[in-house]
């Protein structure tokens, strides 16, 4: 039986019993998750209704909220299930179904991210073209590659680690990650560990690189120019910046935690930065979007009064 279990099931390690509050947390992560569906869908309906935001700009803010519905849905159910349960035990295909909805939703936050510092660069910088530049076909293109690039490459890096013959079934998470798996393989990983390498530069350093590269080309041009000039480019660039920002800093602590002994960390402290990139930037984006964006805040407004009426 014990084999059976080893083969079939992994143990989620990192719950930590907190008796009488699980249901009181419970709720406070429904609300969460609630806020994140409610939040992101009213930025999709928005944009999709209103014929003014229908511009690569918009449309990227969009497919971002979809991201975030996404990766919400690929943790927060299950997540919700195990706060009131006494066993935390997720079956094998679950579990790398699981890893492939959150890892894909986390690389395409950073190359949806990219695919906007790209939008930003070109529309400060080369202002002249940039209608010519950024077609609805451009735009769908781009969507496309942010979207199935992340996916074609994590396909082929988890199809590794499912056939890795494991001799444990404990995860030291709240929730499936690649990593912790391959750690309990019986076998060398050294191909695993390569392919890894690469997947985390081509969808996380890569855009990371570009996105530096396109602000600092955006800080030159802005440089000279006037004030009121700084004022609209900054109105525009700033929600990005700082959900480049936010999430930057989220998916280090997970990459660093997932290196890091964590019978060496207090385990609620351990569970609060592993949770951080698949909570903080679905419920920080569309308040971001939403509150900052002057043309979203306006349409968000008028849609709420309208259905008050």
């Amino acid at each position: 039986m014990e084999n059976s279990t080893v083969s079939f099931y992994f143990n989620f390690t990192m719950f930590v019993n907190i008796g009488h509050y699980q249901y009181p947390a419970f709720v406070f992560c429904l609300l969460l998750y609630s806020f994140i569906v409610s939040a992101n869908l009213v930025i999709i309906l928005v944009i999709s209704q209103e014929k003014l935001l229908h511009e690569p700009m918009y449309m990227f803010i969009a497919l971002l909220s979809v991201n975030s519905l996404y990766g919400s849905a690929g943790f927060f159910p299950r997540f919700l299930v195990d706060l009131v349960s006494d066993s935390h035990l997720i079956s094998r295909p679950a579990c790398f179904t699981q890893i492939f909805v959150i890892y894909t939703y986390a690389s395409c936050e950073m190359t949806i991210l990219g695919v906007m510092a790209h939008d930003r660069y070109v529309a400060v910088c080369d202002p002249l073209h940039y209608h010519r530049k950024m077609t609805s076909k451009t735009v769908f293109s781009l969507a496309a590659i942010a979207w199935s690039f992340p996916a074609f490459v994590l396909t082929a890096c988890i199809s590794l680690s499912a056939r890795l013959p494991l001799c444990g079934n404990e995860i030291q998470k709240v929730f499936c990650a690649n990593w912790n798996v391959v750690k309990l393989s019986c076998v060398t990983t050294a191909v695993n560990n390569i392919v890894g390498m690469l997947l985390t530069i081509a969808t996380v350093f890569l855009p990371l690189f570009y996105v530096l590269y396109t602000y600092l080309r955006i800080v030159i041009v802005c440089w000279k120019k006037s004030a009121e000039f700084k004022g609209k480019v900054l109105q525009s660039c700033l929600p990005h910046m700082v959900s480049f920002v936010i999430y930057s800093i989220t998916g280090f602590c997970d990459i660093a935690l997932s290196r890091y002994n964590l019978e060496e960390i207090n385990p609620f402290v351990a569970v609060i930065l592993s949770l951080e990139f698949v909570v903080i930037p679905p419920v920080l984006n569309p308040l971001i979007y939403g509150l900052k964006l002057p043309h979203i805040r306006k349409h968000i407004l008028r849609m709420l009064s309208r259905n008050k009426k």
